[in-house]
């Protein structure tokens, strides 16, 4: 118990470490750039374990390199939008420039007042690495990068709250 609650206390590092201001591109959620007829490459994002239905939610890609990965203006796509979970998730198709490695990071602002609150938001990586007060809640892009194809590249991220 203790190490869980080590490892959630440091999620206000997770979530500080999201840009306030970045320089990728904020895209709608269109999930048809991940349908049955979609080319990609695309990653469809199924985020699970949404704490509450409120507030709002941002879904932001990186390339998986060390020098860019929760980086300041490194982010490549971003949806923020309002949280309406259905069956306890929500689907986010995030389309990628090119076949290649790329890492995605979730944010639950659960008051949807732009802010970290550290006690009430949660958040998550692909993969979904552990978090804990060793790695201050950012883990390394070894373990969030994913391969994307030139198809449409599945993959769930489940939410990790205080």
């Amino acid at each position: 118990m203790f190490k869980v609650a080590m490892g959630l206390m440091s999620a206000g590092a997770l979530f500080a470490s999201f840009p306030a201001f970045a320089h990728g591109q904020e895209i709608s959620n269109d999930l048809d750039k991940c349908g049955a007829s979609s080319k990609g490459p695309a990653v469809l994002v199924d985020v699970r374990g949404f704490a509450a239905p409120t507030g709002n939610v941002r879904v932001q890609s990186y390339p998986a390199t060390k020098s860019a990965w929760l980086a300041k203006g490194a982010w490549l796509n971003r949806i923020d939008t309002v949280v309406r979970p259905s069956d306890g998730g929500m689907r986010f198709c995030v389309p990628v420039p090119e076949p290649g490695r790329y890492a995605i990071a979730v944010r639950h602002d659960r008051n949807g007042n732009g802010k970290t609150d550290i006690s009430r938001d949660g958040g998550g990586f692909s993969n979904n690495p552990s978090i804990s007060i060793f790695n201050l809640g950012k883990p390394s892009v070894q373990k969030a990068a994913v391969n994307v194809g030139p198809g449409v590249t599945r993959l769930t991220i489940k939410l990790q709250y205080m």
